[in-house]
């Protein structure tokens, strides 16, 4: 299965079935669903994006998602479309566009320049769409301090260019992030040597407790640095047992989050079901607002 650091290599840079999607797309949102602003990362519905975006951004609207992160940019379009365009269609059904997921190119000392223009023109692009947040899932994986180092100098100039935009510059966690570089824990080395101003932390909540740590004592420890989180689970959120999401909710809405968006990678059925589940799941809980 492709997880999403191998997705942004080939695509930052440059079903249901029938009846279940007939379904989803005629359905019509009942009363009061949009009333918890449920998030959605679209890398969950990755494969029917690149198949039929709008008809699934219909569908993502019709199960009761309100705010949006994409994970698709070439060329200067988001999932095939210019953003103005793009925009247009979220807008169009009552949702907004929150954040995105950018990989941009690897980044060395002979590169720099040539990866800051991409950002200026990933930056003008995106701010069309009205998002707040740009994040970064992705980088060439350092093996010393140096190198890390190296990557977060790199990030904080992102930072800057986000900032004048409006914007704000994040990364987005895995698991290896809690390893450690010499006597480092990658993820504070990360957090210590990030401008607080420029760069924000979107934090994976899965991805923490793969790592062997808690996401709420990180939240905690980082309350003013964690700004947007992913929901997520081994497939369809809450189907795992092994995340107490009442806790990580309430932790975060403690320390002021911007947003969360809800992130299946693996499914027990058809994508648009998992993902639908994961809503449904979400809007029941008495925990979420």
């Amino acid at each position: 299965m492709t997880n999403r650091r191998d997705f942004f290599k080939t695509t930052s840079l440059v079903v249901a079935g029938s009846m279940v999607g007939a379904n989803l797309v005629s359905a019509a949102i009942p009363a009061g669903k949009k009333k918890k602003k449920v998030g959605l990362q679209l890398y969950s519905l990755r494969d029917d994006m690149t198949k039929d975006a709008v008809g699934t951004l219909k569908k993502a609207a019709a199960m009761g998602y309100y705010s949006l992160e994409t994970a698709s940019y070439d060329n200067g379009k988001i999932y095939g479309m210019l953003p103005d365009e793009f925009t247009k269609q979220v807008h169009g059904l009552g949702m907004k566009l929150s954040s995105c997921h950018l990989g941009g190119p690897n980044y060395t000392k002979g590169t720099h320049a040539a990866c800051m223009e991409w950002w200026k023109t990933a930056i003008a692009d995106h701010a069309k769409t009205g998002m707040k947040f740009m994040i970064k899932p992705g980088m060439k994986w350092p093996e010393t301090l140096d190198d890390l180092k190296l990557q977060m100098d790199y990030f904080n100039a992102i930072g800057e260019l986000t900032a004048a935009s409006g914007m704000q510059f994040g990364w987005h966690n895995h698991n290896h992030e809690f390893t450690k570089i010499g006597d480092e824990v990658i993820y504070d080395f990360m957090l210590k040597n990030t401008n607080p101003k420029n760069v924000i932390f979107e934090m994976d909540v899965y991805w923490v407790m793969k790592g062997g740590c808690s996401p709420i004592e990180y939240m905690k420890k980082y309350p003013d640095r964690i700004k947007l989180l992913h929901i997520k689970d081994e497939k369809e959120i809450g189907e795992s047992g092994l995340l107490d999401f009442k806790a990580i909710f309430e932790q975060g809405y403690a320390i002021g989050i911007k947003d969360y968006f809800v992130e299946v990678e693996r499914y027990n059925f058809e994508p648009l079901v998992s993902v639908q589940k994961s809503y449904d799941y979400l809007a029941a809980a008495s925990y979420v607002k």
